[in-house]
């Protein structure tokens, strides 16, 4: 992991601000999937978000890519870290709740590690973080409670299908980094959105049928809400932190998303999770704070 920074007030309360844009998203996508399928929803939120992006490129003028080797990434990029992902977690909040599905979410981090250090040999896995790993495991299994998988049924589905997300999750983060890594990362964004809108069309049309645009008003607010704000909004706020706090502070927005989308789907759904989810993720915070905190251990010690 990249050397850790100092978090200033104005990155905290930008690293708070994406973790509440991003617990939102949860309930947004929950009430558009009342009105609109699973892969329609993915395309209006890789569509809408695309064009916005694009707008921003064109403003900023920076320059476009022609190479289809970086196309071919870009598709690539939008697979794993827009259609699989956006279109498991939201299959599976049909099933589960959307505090529960933030929990999971959670686990990203996990296995980010996991895969960095599978792929690149500058994030070997360290005892240190073979021990947030372990504890992050111990938080997942915990949230999803074993026991139901004596009975197998659609909601243990739909929780493998969320975790399943976070997996492609991780492997995008490895991908970026080997194969978009030179470019503008607003570029890069806008890019993989476009790959994931032009794999989507077809597959919206195939899976869904015609694509109506005559939606409640609720419906259209919660699109521009997840593809406007939490998606095209957030991943340019996702780079400003990523400058400001580093990669592995910026880590700890994961710590923020659960309590939003908690207390969102509570208030609005009327969800009441389980005390299992709670110690869930109790047990997935410590371990993120064992991949991220060696530095704050370190300044302790030095003090004493």
């Amino acid at each position: 992991m990249s050397p850790q920074k100092t978090i200033s007030p104005r990155a905290w309360a930008e690293l708070i601000l994406l973790g509440v844009i991003w617990g939102g998203s949860f309930l947004s996508i929950r009430i558009a999937l009342d009105e609109i399928p699973v892969v329609t929803l993915v395309l209006h939120r890789c569509g809408w978000a695309a064009l916005f992006l694009w707008g921003v490129v064109l403003l900023m003028r920076l320059p476009v890519p022609k190479e289809p080797r970086i196309w071919g990434a870009f598709l690539v990029m939008g697979l794993l870290n827009n259609i699989i992902p956006f279109g498991l977690m939201a299959w599976g909040q049909l099933y589960i709740e959307t505090g529960l599905t933030s929990i999971l979410n959670a686990a990203t981090a996990i296995f980010g590690v996991i895969v960095a250090a599978l792929v690149f040999a500058d994030e070997r896995l360290t005892a240190r973080k073979a021990l947030g790993v372990a504890l992050g495991f111990l938080g997942v299994a915990t949230a999803i409670g074993l026991e139901q998988f004596a009975n197998f049924d659609i909601r243990s589905t739909a929780q493998l299908a969320v975790l399943a997300g976070t997996v492609s999750y991780a492997f995008a983060s490895a991908w970026a980094r080997l194969k978009l890594s030179g470019l503008p990362p607003q570029v890069a964004a806008a890019g993989m959105l476009t790959g994931s809108t032009l794999c989507l069309l077809p597959a919206a049309l195939l899976v869904d049928g015609p694509v109506s645009l005559s939606l409640e008003t609720g419906t259209w607010l919660s699109i521009a809400y997840f593809s406007l704000i939490a998606t095209a909004g957030a991943y340019l706020l996702y780079y400003r932190v990523l400058a400001l706090a580093g990669s592995g502070n910026l880590m700890l927005v994961t710590l923020i998303i659960p309590p939003v989308a908690i207390l969102l789907g509570a208030w609005w759904l009327g969800e009441e999770l389980k005390p299992q989810a709670y110690a869930g993720f109790a047990l997935l915070a410590a371990g993120l704070m064992v991949l991220n905190g060696k530095p704050v251990l370190r300044r302790k010690r030095t003090r004493n």
